[in-house]
């Protein structure tokens, strides 16, 4: 059945703190997103307890509005118990919404907490119509697209779609496709995947010895393409910004609000309104991104400092604890500033207690002129300094908020009663939560009523529902006779069925959510110790051409992984007769991003291969399982469809897989305990790989040819595109050759060497290493033995 689509889309707004919760109700955001202190993207916000979020979640009930928590990481095998505590809490609140990147917890969920709705992050990197398909057939309500789609397509996988589909209209962008930066990661174990992000992309690059952001891009902002994404059918709007401040989130939504509101009559007038109310956001330049242009030029520009807010000025001089520098703007004592440092750190945040102009104390100061502030953090002369919000805008403290937060007693239920009268009894049926109860009570020989209007006098008495959660919404009696019913009886009898209705209700769920934890934590896989694996180990390469076939030949050499290309698909006919006997021994990997314009060309790529008897395929995005229905093709996962528990793990097992790669982020102790877990589902280990800090839609401006980017630190990145995509790669490799024998101790007996980028002589000093158990100089270990956070 095809869904309906809202005349008007849900404004959908970011609540990093209690104060932009309460900013976004008040200034008419239709829901808001947040996240708790454990599973959430955005780490460094404040987020919420669950007791927290449970009373937010009953408050924006109580004013028509939703919720919707995020639980958008990655999760370690070890913290799957407390995963399935979080969402047994969530089902028993009735949260409106769990926004999830990994498949464990769509898996828990589905099967053990069908309350919670399920929403795809765009961290899933969906952007197709097979992605959105592949999800629905998973019990997906909603999906939120990747950013890098245009209106077309965004319209085109509407169209074809049943969930609902949500889009980023405005806020920070990643330089990055979500779900595909191991940037944070790579440099220090934060990953971006796991809601730790250092945002490395934000800071200075040289290339060719010239200094600037090559990787930092501009603010998100949509608003004069409200009809356009109206007419697509999207059905919410979502404001990027947990880590924003209630002012940012005041002023943007507010902006967005009145472009929604707006007649159609008055839309150009609202729209330059609101750009105005914008400006009060302190963003970065604007940029339409993706949604205006497949390629946008303004997405980007190295020229202009990464940091986010409007800009002051450079610091020119620091005297003790004093920083120096030329405002353009007004300053207030009050405002917050962020100082970004032009070496390769991240930049700090605070708030202006004292503003000095010649020496002397001021509370503000106009926009040039000279002034100092004393910095709680040390700086350096050069270093930017940009301001993020003003003690002028929209502001509530968080002691109002926790106060207002703690007069929420609970949401108000809404029950439907219809009451009727048999054999000197009272028969009452409610409806709640679309379910229908039924109870009794005895009333005994009664005398006749005065009254005719007996409906009255129940909807009297049942509309004082007390301390209860519940409201009366409607009451019915259409025959029940007119009888005197003593007063105190009938309070009694008011009183025991509320207490029985929210026994059976809000009682009956919580029992079932915490009968749903004990069945999903009998579950969970279990742990064996570890069993060295026994019999000859299997190693897969991966290659880039179809003419480097021949490594096959290698006696250590099992398979070979070969990307599913135009160049490759090209060549097919003249090596099909050199291949033959070795078909089995060829794996063909999808790549990640296959936009809409192209699914047709994969398409019959992957029947041409079946019908030419090449039926080993790897997989490198969930959509990719919708091409293989129906048929008898033998199914692998890539690292970049995250395999980091045993959940994830059962969930590409029964989706048909038979092998997953782990993923490239783990480390030394969750990667033993997936090696060790009692699964069907064979599971190989990546020794070597180049590693793509960034994937991304973006040309880097200014970056050609083969000189990469150098950072601060001296470390260097080389730049490629390939299929549209610019890929940024770390020069120092992965390697995790040395620990090969440990890895077999520890269960594993396939391993995988990506060597296909390297040159034929350096693709022979990995396959020795590999060999020989040792390292390779200058190779990193990314997260193995430090850590993934």
């Amino acid at each position: 059945m095809k869904k309906t689509v809202p005349t008007k889309p849900e404004l959908l707004s970011p609540a990093g703190s209690l104060e932009a919760f309460f900013a976004a109700m008040e200034k008419g955001a239709d829901a808001v997103y947040a996240g708790l202190k454990d599973f959430s993207a955005r780490a460094k916000a404040k987020n919420f307890s669950l007791s927290q979020m449970e009373r937010m979640t009953s408050y924006a009930r109580g004013t028509g509005k939703k919720v919707y928590v995020t639980l958008n990481t990655l999760v370690k095998e070890n913290e799957l118990p407390q995963l399935v505590d979080t969402l047994a809490a969530l089902e028993a609140m009735r949260v409106d919404g769990v926004i999830l990147q990994d498949l464990a917890v769509a898996r828990l969920a589905r099967e053990f907490f069908p309350g919670i709705p399920l929403h795809a992050s765009t961290q899933m990197t969906i952007h197709n119509s097979l992605g959105v398909r592949q999800l629905e057939e998973l019990g997906f309500e909603r999906v939120v697209l990747a950013r890098e789609l245009h209106i077309d397509e965004i319209k085109t996988i509407v169209e074809a779609s049943r969930a609902e589909i949500e889009c980023f209209i405005h806020g920070a962008l990643c330089f990055s496709i979500s779900g595909q930066c191991y940037f944070s990661s790579f440099l220090g174990g934060h990953s971006g995947n796991r809601g730790r992000c250092a945002q490395p992309c934000r800071r200075q690059y040289k290339h060719k010895g010239k200094e600037g952001y090559y990787l930092s891009t501009n603010d998100f902002s949509s608003i004069e393409m409200i009809p356009a994404l109206m007419e697509a059918g999207v059905h919410s709007l979502k404001i990027e910004g947990r880590m924003k401040s209630a002012e940012y989130v005041a002023s943007v939504i507010g902006a967005y609000r009145m472009v929604l509101d707006s007649a159609p009559e008055n839309y150009a007038a609202a729209v330059t309104e609101a750009k105005g109310l914008l400006k009060q956001s302190f963003g970065r330049v604007p940029t339409k991104g993706f949604l205006a242009s497949h390629q946008p030029t303004d997405i980007s520009t190295p020229s202009i400092k990464g940091a986010t807010g409007r800009y002051l000025g450079d610091i020119r001089e620091i005297r003790g604890n004093r920083i120096s520098f030329d405002t353009r703007d007004r300053l207030f004592v009050g405002d917050r500033i962020r100082v970004q440092p032009k070496s390769d750190m991240a930049g700090r945040a605070f708030t202006i207690k004292e503003l000095f102009v010649v020496g002397k104390p001021v509370k503000q100061v106009k926009e040039n002129t000279l002034v100092s502030t004393p910095s709680p953090f040390p700086f350096k002369l050069g270093d930017s300094v940009f301001k993020v919000s003003s003690e002028t805008a929209f502001t509530m403290s968080e002691n109002a908020c926790l106060k207002r937060l703690d007069s929420v007693k609970g949401d108000s239920i809404p029950c439907i009663l219809n009451i009727s009268y048999a054999d000197q009894g009272m028969q009452i049926e409610a409806e709640v939560f679309r379910t229908r109860f039924s109870t009794r009570f005895d009333l005994g020989e009664l005398e006749a009523a005065r009254t005719s209007d007996m409906e009255g006098v129940l909807r009297g008495q049942f509309s004082k529902t007390g301390d209860t959660q519940f409201t009366l919404a409607k009451l019915s009696a259409p025959d029940f006779p007119a009888l005197l019913i003593p007063a105190a009886k009938l309070k009694d009898i008011r009183r025991v069925f509320y207490a029985w209705l929210a026994e059976a209700t809000v009682g009956a769920l919580k029992q079932k959510s915490g009968e749903g934890r004990k069945r999903a934590l009998a579950s969970l896989v279990r742990q064996r110790p570890s069993v060295p694996h026994k019999g000859k180990e299997e190693l897969a390469v991966r290659l880039e051409q179809l003419k480097d076939w021949h490594e096959l030949h290698r006696d250590m050499v099992d398979e070979i992984i070969l990307p599913v290309s135009r160049a490759n698909l090209h060549q097919i006919p003249q090596y099909l007769r050199k291949l033959k006997g070795y078909e089995a021994r060829i794996v063909w990997q999808l790549p990640f991003m296959i936009f809409e314009a192209d699914l047709a060309f994969y398409q019959e790529a992957v029947q041409y291969l079946l019908r030419s008897g090449l039926k080993r395929f790897e997989l490198t995005n969930l959509s990719q399982f919708q091409f293989f229905k129906g048929t008898d093709a033998e199914l692998s996962t890539d690292y970049r469809l995250y395999s980091l528990n045993t959940q994830a793990l059962l969930s590409w097992q029964e989706l048909g897989a038979t092998r997953a790669t782990l993923y490239i982020e783990d480390d030394r102790e969750n990667l033993a305990q997936l090696l060790g877990a009692e699964l069907k589902i064979k599971r190989g280990t990546l020794l070597f790989a180049p590693v793509p800090v960034i994937t991304s839609k973006i040309a880097i401006k200014e970056v050609k040819g083969d000189a990469g980017l150098v950072s601060d630190r001296g470390d260097q990145y080389a730049v490629k595109v390939k299929d549209r995509l610019t890929v940024v790669s770390a020069e120092t490799p992965f390697a995790l050759t040395q620990y090969r024998s440990e890895l077999r101790q520890l269960g594993c007996g396939s391993f995988l060497l990506d060597v296909s980028q390297l040159a034929p002589e350096q693709r022979e000093r990995v396959l020795e290493a590999y060999r020989k158990g040792q390292s390779l100089p200058g190779a990193s270990e990314f997260n193995y033995t430090a850590g993934l956070v």
